[in-house]
């Protein structure tokens, strides 16, 4: 069994409570443009997706070549509502540094866009844990369900794809992990999932989740492939 090095996290909704307000303006947006869409009927549709491949589904759905300021007009509307309103994961800090003290390396992978990374770890007070180990969608040709972040992670890190886990809370994230080839695990401890847990737990399973976790209790041992060790 390969030796796990390094752990990377989706970041929305595993380490940030941020769906929920990400959903919502997405959801209010959309209805400017005629498309009516309840935040959980999004959830299951585009989470886990950047916000440029949504605006693709977007621009399809309306018929039109492009929606050119949606994107950077629900960026600008989310990041207005993070001083007062984000949240760290409750465990987050604990969690990492548990993997800290075990030597394990932590990166994020993320569909957010590089802006909206650093601004989220600077209000939620993370950054130091993460340094330049953060990697965005922005940064790669195709985001998650491809593997391609996944890997751009793991090659920035020196560390094979296999002796990488990644936690994630949507299928399309569980899925691109395991297109990397590496150790993936659901989570559905983020409040966007309060009341639909078991129904969403079933579908990181069946995109290809090793395990999936209603809360950061035995993360750390899930994550390292470690089951009944602290």
């Amino acid at each position: 069994m390969t030796d796990i090095r390094a752990v990377i996290f989706d970041m929305d909704g595993c380490l940030v409570d941020s769906e929920p307000m990400s959903l919502e303006t997405l959801a209010e947006m959309m209805a400017v443009e005629g498309l009516h869409a309840t935040p959980d009927e999004l959830r299951r549709k585009f989470l886990g997706m950047s916000i440029q491949a949504i605006v693709r589904h977007l621009s399809e759905a309306l018929d039109r070549p492009d929606l050119p300021d949606f994107a950077r007009i629900f960026e600008e509307r989310l990041l207005a509502r993070y001083p007062s309103e984000l949240r760290v994961i409750p465990g987050i800090p604990a969690l990492l540094d548990d993997l800290a003290a075990r030597g394990v390396t932590v990166a994020i992978a993320t569909g957010s866009s590089v802006r909206r990374l650093g601004i989220t770890l600077d209000v939620a007070g993370l950054a130091g844990q993460f340094g330049d180990r953060i990697f965005s969608a922005d940064q790669v040709r195709r985001g998650k369900p491809a593997p391609d972040l996944f890997l751009l992670a793991a090659q920035s890190l020196g560390i094979a794809p296999e002796a990488c886990a990644v936690m994630e809370d949507s299928p399309h994230g569980i899925t691109g992990a395991r297109a990397a080839g590496m150790r993936a695990v659901g989570f559905t401890g983020g409040s966007h999932l309060v009341g639909m847990q078991d129904d969403h737990a079933r579908r990181l399973s069946e995109a290809g989740a090793a395990i999936v976790l209603p809360d950061l209790d035995g993360m750390a041992a899930a994550l390292l492939d470690r089951p009944g060790r602290v």
